[in-house]
Order: C-alpha cells, then sequence, then structure tokens
C-alpha cells in the first residue's frame, strides 16, 4: 500500500493500564464523572493477537467524558510476572498522558486529593503558544498514570461592549 493509500480517520479512545480496575474506575466515574460504557472481560487468543501478550487475562472498563472521548481501563489478571509499581516520569520513554479540559481547576484538584491523587506541582498559566492563558498541571494516581488537567482562560466579560 503506498503512502497516499494510508489515512487515518480518527482517534477511538485511550487506553491505561491500572493495578484495580474497580479503584479507577471509581475514581474515572465517580470523581471525575466520566460516564460508563461498557465493561468486559478478554481472554485466550483473542486477547494474545490483540496485545501481543501471550496468556494475557484482561477485565476492561470504558468510560466516556462529556465530549465523547473513551479512557479503556485495563487491568491484566495474567500472564504472571507483570511489572507493577513502575512510575514513568514525563521524562521517561514510553511515558503517555491524556489532557482533560476543566471549567474549574481548582475544584477538581480539591475533589481528586480527597480520592488519593495528586498534581505533580502547582497551576502554572502558560503565556504564548496555541494554549496561552490556560492553568495546567498534571496529576498521577497510584499507579503512577498521568493527566494533564487544564483550564480555559475565564472570558473577562467586563470588557465585552454593549453596542
Amino acid at each position: 500500500m503506498s503512502k497516499a493509500g494510508l489515512r487515518i480517520i480518527g482517534a477511538d479512545h485511550t487506553g491505561i493500564t491500572v493495578s484495580n480496575l474497580e479503584r479507577a474506575l471509581a475514581f474515572w466515574r465517580d470523581v471525575l464523572g466520566f460516564e460508563l460504557s461498557h465493561t468486559a472481560h478478554q481472554t485466550g487468543e483473542t486477547a494474545k493477537e490483540i496485545t501481543g501478550v501471550a496468556g494475557a487475562e484482561i477485565k476492561l472498563a470504558v468510560v466516556k467524558a462529556p465530549d465523547g472521548h473513551k479512557i479503556e481501563l485495563l487491568e491484566y489478571l495474567a500472564p504472571p510476572g507483570r511489572k507493577q509499581d513502575v512510575h514513568l516520569r514525563p521524562c521517561d520513554v514510553g511515558h503517555v498522558h491524556v489532557a482533560l479540559i476543566v471549567d474549574d481547576l481548582d475544584a477538581v484538584l480539591q475533589k481528586i486529593a480527597q480520592s488519593g491523587w495528586k498534581a505533580a506541582g502547582k497551576p502554572q498559566t502558560l503565556k504564548t503558544g496555541p494554549n496561552a492563558g490556560k492553568r495546567v498541571v498534571y496529576v498521577r494516581d497510584p499507579d503512577g498514570t498521568t493527566i494533564e488537567l487544564m483550564e480555559p482562560p475565564k472570558s473577562d466579560s467586563s470588557t465585552d461592549s454593549a453596542d
């Protein structure tokens, strides 16, 4: 197939491997307000062929953001010998994060702190580039999963002109 024939038509979901599906689901659904789409259990040849992991057994749940983006939470029950407590830093090769847009960053940070997640630092307001004016910060869950929270700038209604 030539390069001209290659066409990505969209992004379906973001997958995150977790150590405890119920805990992760409670956070994404009950704390962040994502809607549960479905759950599944994959094993055998299908799981092996999809993931490339021999002996894979996976419990999963898919949750949806208000804008429709899906997050797939995967708990591998097998094979034995899975790495746990691997806390990649944002500068480490292979690290991935998801950015979520929030309307009140301080309120979200307060709510997630009560759930065991913590901010990597203090929120910063971007000064340049396409996201200038947004307040952003990374947060991490107990498994080390990183989410970037982004709060768009508030519109200043006092500068609006009344024609």
